[in-house]
């Protein structure tokens, strides 16, 4: 192969190395080795190149850069939570971006399409939560439903279900990320036909005061879901320098630590449904909870990650 073509082939990836730059200990693997063979192909071929002095030079950089990520971490977990997740979280943001946006859309078509065809909520909810609903609202408690169960198992189930939800929305990104939108969109639309059902009533606030409690870290959680899946579908759509099956494990391997990262919220969301939503709690103290796991989500989600990423 001639010098041109080598480096032609080879630019667009080697500056997507220094321009990208990543602190996943992997991915500084997978860079290096690809750099080491780079290099010992352009030794081999063009001993006295400029390529070749400019391959030994930014594979000694990620020497240096992996050396150092191999220092043994004694709290790897810790780590995680502070630095690793959230910095994935910042390079995956505008996939969190579509996510929230494909969310919010089909809570806005759930709500119209609510609006307009009086059997569509029973459609989407099914008769018979409807009928326990307004039974519920005739006996002057409309969401009475959150304490006809056993405190300890509505917690497990209801958090080995939203696990369930969120590895469901992961795991269909395979289908060139389709999958995971169809999660979102289902989600979504039974989201806004479900609160439209209590506007229509006159009990949107009372609604929100209660199942937010819960609903606000739930919902966000399978929004972020739904990011790990675009993650997943994004990296089989655009693989870019990499072949389509090495992007393709990069992009599962990403996912599947953004819904690991998540469990923790789908437990305290489960703790939250099953043990304070079904208090009667004053409007304060729902909307003290509601919104201090808004705050929560957004900060560690979306502000911490930027403000991380800008120190790196």
């Amino acid at each position: 192969m001639k010098e041109a073509v080598f480096v032609k082939r080879n630019t667009e990836k080697w500056q997507a190395y220094e321009s990208t730059p990543t602190h996943d200990p992997d991915q500084l693997t997978e860079r290096f080795i690809e750099l080491t063979d780079d290099l010992s192909y352009a030794r081999t071929f063009y001993p006295k190149a400029n390529v070749t002095r400019y391959l030994n030079g930014i594979t000694a950089q990620f020497h240096q850069k992996l050396y150092s990520n191999r220092r043994e971490d004694r709290n790897r977990v810790a780590r995680f939570w502070r630095e690793e997740l959230p910095l994935l979280m910042y390079e995956s943001r505008f996939k969190l971006l579509y996510s929230f946006v494909f969310f919010m859309g089909a809570c806005v078509l759930g709500w119209v399409s609510a609006a307009n065809d009086d059997t569509f909520v029973r459609l989407i909810l099914g008769d018979a939560y409807v009928n326990q609903t307004l039974e519920n609202i005739n006996n002057g408690d409309p969401l009475a439903i959150y304490g006809h169960t056993g405190q300890v198992s509505m917690f497990l189930q209801i958090t080995f279900n939203n696990i369930r939800v969120s590895f469901v929305a992961f795991v269909l990104g395979i289908v060139y990320s389709f999958g995971t939108i169809v999660i979102l969109f289902k989600n979504g639309v039974m989201l806004g036909a479900f609160q439209f059902f209590f506007f229509e009533r006159g009990l949107l606030l009372t609604s929100v005061l209660k199942i937010w409690i819960h609903g606000t870290l739930e919902i966000s959680a399978i929004v972020i879901a739904g990011a790990a899946g675009l993650v997943m579908g994004h990296s089989l759509l655009f693989p870019r320098t990499y072949s389509r099956l090495e992007s393709f494990k990069q992009g599962a391997k990403k996912g599947v630590k953004i819904v690991i990262g998540l469990v923790p919220i789908f437990v305290t969301a489960g703790f939250l449904e099953s043990f304070v939503t079904r208090l009667t709690l004053p409007a304060f103290v729902s909307g003290s909870i509601i919104l201090v796991s808004a705050v929560f989500i957004v900060w560690y989600f979306v502000i911490y990650p930027r403000q991380l990423s800008q120190h790196k």
